[in-house]
């Protein structure tokens, strides 16, 4: 990937954005697992990292299309503020420990993108951004209790041995954690770079009979940025959603990991939506939904099947309060930032 340096430059913001959604994310998929001690936080990186770069690569380019919908950025330096204003948004949740919502970011920066450049907003593809943040944490929830039945079902015909049944657990929480990393890079990666693809900035490489597109190096750049984002800052978060949330057992950390790695797969999915197409059925749209919402609606889910009392209702709330103030600082930092790149700096944003 060879790029030039002003190029680099305005991609610098989604990078950052990658790296905070990293940092933040990371713990939707581990934070369980760390948090009840099954997994070491290295452990736990070093797969996330792995599997999100692949995620990323093999399977992002579905929800990328959405995002271009609600707002065809068409310059550079307008990409790369609405990607800074985002990232700014969630680096500032994450630093007080929140699991916040890159989606919501993201689509709160490109709104304020719009009313900057006077571009319409696509409200039937807003309402289904919308309702995806309604839908997701509940349905995440639903899988969790569900998911929960049927383990307790089983356990009535089958015993395992503790030992081995600890064993057991572990692994199955690396393989989870695995597969939630992949959904998690083959569903937010649009987040870090969409707002770039419309742009194409940078040509597509050729090696022989192998093209690497644009929008192909944009996915596996951005991959990187969020697995470095694992590495360098996401411990805080993961104890966040392990420990402070709800009392989970092991049995319950790895069934809210299954349920948030479902619920992202169903909206990232081109092959599923294709499927139930030609079936005639309603589809689910791919939209990057937000993974702190699909792990928080798991843990409360299985929370109240254990016993209301078991959720930290002051810990789900500042929770929820970051999930509606995210998008709306994103938009506020967009626009007075598009506003001194245009004024300020001379840039052309639109």
């Amino acid at each position: 990937m060879l790029f030039d340096p002003l190029v680099l430059l305005f991609l610098s913001s989604g990078l950052f954005l990658g790296w905070a959604l990293g940092a933040n994310d990371a713990a939707n998929v581990f934070g369980t697992a760390v948090g009840t001690k099954m997994v070491s936080w290295r452990s736990a990186a070093i797969i996330c990292s792995l599997f999100v770069v692949l995620g990323a690569f093999i399977s992002g380019a579905g929800t990328t299309h959405t995002l271009g919908k609600l707002g065809a950025i068409s310059a550079l330096p307008g990409a790369f503020m609405t990607a800074l204003s985002a990232a700014c948004a969630v680096f500032s949740m994450t630093k007080s420990g929140l699991p916040v919502s890159t989606s919501q970011a993201i689509v709160g920066a490109i709104i304020g993108w719009n009313f900057f450049s006077h571009s319409p907003t696509d409200n039937a593809v807003l309402t289904k951004i919308l309702s995806t943040w309604v839908m997701c944490p509940i349905l995440s929830g639903i899988i969790a209790i569900v998911l929960i039945k049927i383990y307790r079902f089983s356990c009535q015909y089958f015993t395992v041995h503790m030992v081995r049944s600890d064993a057991y657990k572990r692994i199955a929480l690396i393989v989870a954690g695995g597969l939630g990393a992949y959904s998690l890079g083959a569903n937010n990666i649009a987040n870090v770079v969409g707002v770039f693809i419309p742009v194409q900035p940078v040509p597509s490489l050729s090696f022989g009979n192998i093209t690497i597109s644009s929008t192909q190096q944009l996915l596996l750049l951005g991959g990187f940025a969020i697995a470095l984002g694992v590495f360098t800052y996401s411990k805080k978060v993961m104890m966040t959603v392990g420990n402070q949330l709800g009392r989970l057992s092991a049995t319950a950390a790895l069934i809210a990991v299954i349920s948030h790695s479902i619920v992202l797969f169903l909206f990232a999915s081109r092959g599923l939506e294709a499927w139930l197409s030609n079936l005639g059925l309603p589809t689910i749209p791919l939209v990057p939904v937000s993974s702190s919402q699909a792990l928080v609606g798991a843990i409360v889910g299985i929370s109240i099947l254990q016993g209301v009392s078991g959720i930290r209702w002051m810990v789900l709330g500042k929770i929820i309060l970051g999930w509606i103030v995210t998008p709306v600082v994103a938009c506020f930092i967009c626009f007075i930032g598009l506003f001194f790149l245009q004024n300020v700096f001379g840039l052309a944003v639109v």
